[in-house]
């Protein structure tokens, strides 16, 4: 079993049932959605949202990780509702559509140090639960062609892109293929448009699982930051 601490708007946000049905699973209640169910999409839409489907619409904050031996879920989710507890909601001032490389995703329209803060001080304060990664988790990430700072984190805290190489992204796409990026962008524009260019308000922390390796990840926990 594999845990991970991602921000994801609350259960009863619009945002949270665009993207799930867009998704075609709602991460809550690991239902899913069929093309039919959530209106016109482009051709091979369940091909090309395959992996943000299982991850379940999302920001990564703290990457999937199996628990330390000395701890268990009941210490992590009992550290997790402190730590939201004592840690302030705040707003980033704008959502956009973004493309990063070959997949699209809803990201901040410029870098937000609050976010930045934040999102270090949950891979910080959750290391203590992280198991080491194995040598078939590092390898699989082919780190002979990561950037020596990628390398490190990964290394250090499990996941390549924490402390100052975090992206903020809620990925909405797997890759599209060159020649599909333009439509893929318009329908997504389209379909996000009561989203973008608005602020996102970052008003809880959800504590995701994933009860084997490559099954859906659901929601196990969503805690409200104080002030939310």
């Amino acid at each position: 079993m594999r845990y991970a601490l991602y921000f994801t708007p609350p259960k009863d946000d619009p945002l949270t049932s665009l993207a799930a049905r867009w998704l075609g699973r709602d991460a809550f209640s690991n239902e899913i959605f069929s093309d039919m169910a959530i209106g016109p999409v482009p051709d091979g839409h369940a091909e090309l949202t395959a992996d943000p489907r299982r991850y379940g619409f999302h920001a990564t904050l703290k990457a999937p990780f199996e628990l330390a031996a000395s701890v268990n879920e009941r210490d992590l989710l009992e550290v997790a509702a402190d730590f939201a507890a004592h840690t302030k909601a705040f707003v980033i001032p704008e959502l956009v559509l973004g493309q990063l490389g070959h997949f699209f995703a809803l990201v901040p329209g410029s870098l937000y140090q609050p976010l930045q803060d934040f999102a270090s001080n949950v891979v910080k304060s959750f290391e203590p639960f992280r198991a080491p990664l194995s040598q078939y988790d590092i390898a699989r990430r082919n780190p002979e062609e990561m950037t020596e700072p990628h390398r490190a984190n990964l290394l250090r805290w499990g996941y390549p892109y924490v402390n100052d190489e975090f992206r903020f992204h809620m990925t909405l796409t797997g890759r599209v293929p060159a020649e599909r990026q333009a439509e893929m962008h318009g329908v997504l524009r389209q379909r996000f448009a009561d989203h973008t260019g608005k602020p996102l308000n970052i008003s809880g922390l959800a504590i995701f699982v994933e009860e084997e390796r490559g099954a859906p990840f659901t929601v196990r926990s969503w805690l409200p930051l104080a002030d939310a």
